[in-house]
């Protein structure tokens, strides 16, 4: 998928077929992520990249079941996105994804196995002079401009209904932080 910066000559040793939503120097097929089976026939690709792209994505959720389709099992699929970024291409920008959020996305019920996942180029932040009374000039801290997945299709999608994944599947295993004397924390 390819908005902006081109990346065909990074591949130059692989068939590079350039997705996007408007027609460009780098794209080869114009047309909707969110229907991109529809472009593709299954299993298609060995490698599926897409950069600062996700955040566009009406319904990632949908993308992702789509990026399933036409990647081959044993491919693999980076997506780099934005964690923490300034509002950009309104009124399409919908989504900012930490590396939890997008291990959410791509999981196993998908077909999908996590080989890597992080965050990158901190950002220092503080809240506005303009900001609520109780936040003004207070640090920000974790703040990071992008987050990326690499994973790998290890199976055929076993659900592809979002109503119907386990909840443990999705996070694996983790669980919402306890705060301090909270009933789930005294318990243990």
């Amino acid at each position: 998928m390819v908005t902006g910066e081109n990346f065909r000559s990074k591949f130059d040793r692989a068939n590079y077929v350039g997705f996007d939503f408007y027609s460009g120097d780098n794209v080869d097929v114009v047309g909707d992520a969110h229907k991109l089976s529809s472009y593709f026939p299954a299993g298609e690709f060995d490698l599926v990249f897409s950069s600062a792209v996700f955040e566009h994505f009406y319904a990632p959720w949908v993308v992702v079941e789509e990026i399933s389709k036409v990647v081959k099992v044993g491919g693999a699929v980076f997506v780099e996105t934005h964690f923490s970024f300034s509002a950009h291409e309104r009124p399409w920008n919908f989504f900012q994804f930490s590396d939890q959020g997008l291990r959410v996305l791509f999981n196993k019920a998908l077909g999908f196995e996590v080989l890597d996942l992080g965050m990158s180029n901190p950002i220092g932040g503080y809240f506005s002079p303009r900001s609520s009374p109780y936040l003004r000039f207070r640090p920000v801290r974790e703040l990071y401009c992008h987050s990326e997945i690499l994973v790998r299709k290890c199976q055929e999608p076993c659900v592809v209904d979002w109503h119907d994944m386990e909840l443990d599947a999705l996070v694996e295993g983790t669980r919402y932080p306890t705060l301090p004397g909270s009933p789930s924390e005294t318990q243990e």
